[in-house]
């Protein structure tokens, strides 16, 4: 009789780490990507996995991995299901890891500023250790909450301060990664190395499709001093853009510069509004004579451009408010179909991008909504975050509409010379423009190391290239 994956894995871990379930099963089967959850409510209901597996340590993941390789089973990391691109989508033969009960705090070394944790832990439990302690990683994804630190370096994530202190890949020192071969590759916590290649970027973005991430180790900073929040009108978009620009390339580096545009500001910070004036937010922190100069020059900066000073509250406001967001479950069900899609590109093109994409955006029918706003600033250019909404006359037409609003958004980026994806990954939505962004020669590199490192595609099969 030829025994099941179920059966073999709780034969290595034990029954109380393989789930069956149905609500397990059901709860982990997809990510938050909005497609899937129009799929479920619209009844065309997503499959459950054969199982749920929830290791305690590197030993149970190499356990996993090597018998799902050698029964073919397909092997889908999971975090807290916070990916927006459709990372996360399983069939009846899936074997699901979910690593949220890998949670410990490894080590913390204060006199060299790191510590590792377990990839399973939850952001918001990462900062809640550090702070305690006076420290900080510096990254603080929307998802903080609802997000692992696994998951930030599987997703090649930023966080909402990364203006000054880098996204992931500059705070991440060392990573601990199961191999689909079910070895298990660490690397060397020095602050900087020459040998060669740095392996570790490999897996940064890699999206479970390469190995399973089971520890990170961050460099860390100290709590600032001080923090201060300044705001700035300016009559369009493009010239709120070229302030960030100034700003940065000056040498000053607010850890938060957010450019909302017109139609933003009147839906987010109503109270805020004025004319048809963009609005520039900025938080500024580190030792008080820096944030002092700081705030000065970029006062000073506005003014030269022609910006006006704007009520401070506006920042408080965006701050105690940034992580609330309407589910995509409730705007489902008011039939509205909905989603972000961040892009980056340099200061010469992001202009004309983000014309072209909200142009486009508002030629599809239904669409009520095509606006953006920048949240990650660079010395040589800027991300947009755009978001679109539409309420189709037929609820039968929602997945269509959506798809179509992402299609317009990567074609007018690509066009005008932008990246397609600033944080949020590739997953399912993203793939089919993925060799737009790196060429037939980078997908042939990319699918080269997939070969070599999983020769049998089963970990995580259709996220990022196809098999």
């Amino acid at each position: 009789m030829v025994r099941s994956i179920v059966e073999k894995l709780q034969d290595v871990l034990g029954q109380e780490k393989v789930l069956t379930d149905e609500f397990t099963l059901k709860d982990r089967r997809r990510d938050y990507w909005m497609l899937s959850q129009l799929d479920d409510m619209q009844g065309r209901r997503l499959p459950n996995p054969a199982c749920v597996v929830r290791p305690t340590e590197t030993a149970d993941v190499v356990a996993i991995v090597n018998r799902c390789r050698e029964n073919g089973s397909p092997l889908v990391p999971f975090g807290l299901g916070s990916g927006v691109c459709g990372g996360v989508k399983v069939n009846p033969q899936t074997v699901l890891l979910d690593m949220s009960v890998m949670n410990r705090t490894r080590q913390l070394d204060i006199d060299n500023l790191l510590v590792t944790f377990d990839a399973g832990v939850r952001g918001a439990d990462a900062e809640a250790f550090l702070e305690k302690n006076g420290l900080t990683t510096g990254h603080y994804p929307q998802s903080i909450d609802l997000s692992t630190v696994g998951g930030w370096v599987a997703t090649r994530a930023a966080g909402q301060f990364s203006s000054a202190y880098g996204c992931i890949e500059d705070v991440v020192v060392g990573l601990e990664v199961v191999l689909p071969s079910g070895e298990i590759f660490s690397t060397r916590m020095t602050p900087r190395a020459a040998a060669g290649p740095d392996l570790k970027q490999i897996f940064l973005g890699s999206e479970g499709t390469l190995g399973v991430i089971t520890a990170v180790t961050f460099s860390l900073r100290w709590k600032p001093e001080k923090r201060t929040m300044s705001a700035y009108y300016a009559s369009t978009m493009e010239e709120g853009l070229e302030l960030q620009r100034y700003i940065i390339q000056s040498g000053w580096t607010p850890p938060v510069m957010r450019l909302y545009d017109a139609s933003e500001v009147e839906r987010n910070f109503p109270d805020y509004k004025q004319g048809k004036d963009t609005l520039l937010l900025l938080i500024h922190e580190g030792p008080a004579a820096r944030v002092d100069a700081e705030v000065a020059a970029c006062t000073f900066l506005a003014s030269n451009q022609g910006c006006t000073l704007a009520p401070s509250a506006v920042v408080e406001h965006w701050y105690r408010e940034r992580n609330h967001v309407p589910s995509f479950e409730d705007l489902i069900k008011k039939g509205i179909v909905a989603d972000t899609i961040e892009i980056a590109a340099t200061w010469d093109r992001i202009g004309t991008i983000y014309q072209n994409v909200v142009r486009s955006l508002r030629e599809v029918q239904g669409v009520v909504v095509a606006s953006a706003h920048s949240s990650h600033c660079y010395r040589s250019g800027i991300n947009l975050y755009f978001t679109f909404a539409a309420i189709p006359q037929n609820p039968e037409k929602m997945a269509d509409i959506y798809r179509e609003c992402w299609h317009r958004t990567m074609k007018e980026t690509v066009a005008g010379g932008g990246g397609i994806s600033h944080h949020h990954g590739i997953g399912r939505i993203r793939r089919d423009w993925l060799p737009a962004e790196i060429g037939e020669t980078g997908m042939t590199m990319l699918k080269s190391i997939k070969k070599v490192l999983d020769p049998t595609n089963f970990m995580n099969p259709e996220v990022l290239i196809y098999g």
